[in-house]
């Protein structure tokens, strides 16, 4: 079984908790995107939290540098996933990854721009990492990359000791292919709040994941 994790994208604060509220009932955690959350900040992490006590609630922080001092308010908030590039270096993980633990809560490392992908994935986990992030971003993307390849990879070096959360592009027709290659957390984002009806296309992917 997989979860699904849904992104929340918008930067205005009132579409995105309308957003959270159409699709909460149907995914397992509400992601508050990197624009997201660098434009509305800790309150509507707070607004989230309060109106949603069953959903996890992912901060995609991206976090580059002071791990520990940035992450931490986060999860003093609410936040039960906090995202740090693995970029960053390990100092900077560990950082995260000692907030994290500080409030009982899990760290997330992003490999977006990782070369050596398996490599340091075998690091976080040995540090503490929980979640393995596998993102094509955006800009990757559009040039045609899948998180495919890279996710054969990390899973088969990472095997059961941390959760693998894939993100970039993923929808209906290629979540059952995700979950398959190793996924225990299936990100959609465009796939939902791009759909006609994003309570039912997110009901989809999740009835797919799990």
């Amino acid at each position: 079984m997989a979860h699904t994790q849904m992104a929340l994208d918008s930067l205005d604060f009132d579409a995105t908790m309308a957003l959270a509220e159409t699709v909460a009932p149907h995914v397992d955690i509400l992601e508050i995107g990197t624009p997201c959350i660098k434009h509305n900040g800790i309150p509507l992490l707070k607004a989230l939290r309060e109106k949603f006590p069953n959903n996890q609630i992912l901060v995609d922080l991206k976090t580059m540098d002071a791990g520990e001092y940035e992450a931490e308010p986060f999860y003093a908030a609410g936040g039960d996933i906090c995202t740090v590039l693995g970029a960053s270096g390990i100092a900077t993980i560990k950082g995260v990854i000692a907030a994290a633990k500080k409030y009982g809560k899990e760290c997330q490392v992003d490999m977006i721009n990782v070369d050596d992908k398996v490599g340091l994935a075998k690091e976080c986990v040995a540090a503490g990492a929980q979640i393995i992030g596998v993102h094509t971003g955006l800009d990757a993307q559009a040039a045609g990359h899948t998180p495919f390849a890279d996710l054969a990879d990390i899973a088969a070096a990472v095997g059961d000791s941390a959760k693998i959360s894939v993100a970039g592009g993923v929808k209906a027709d290629t979540a059952q292919q995700v979950k398959d290659a190793g996924a225990s957390i299936i990100v959609a984002g465009a796939a939902i709040y791009g759909a006609a009806d994003p309570a039912a296309a997110a009901a989809e992917i999740t009835a797919i994941a799990h």
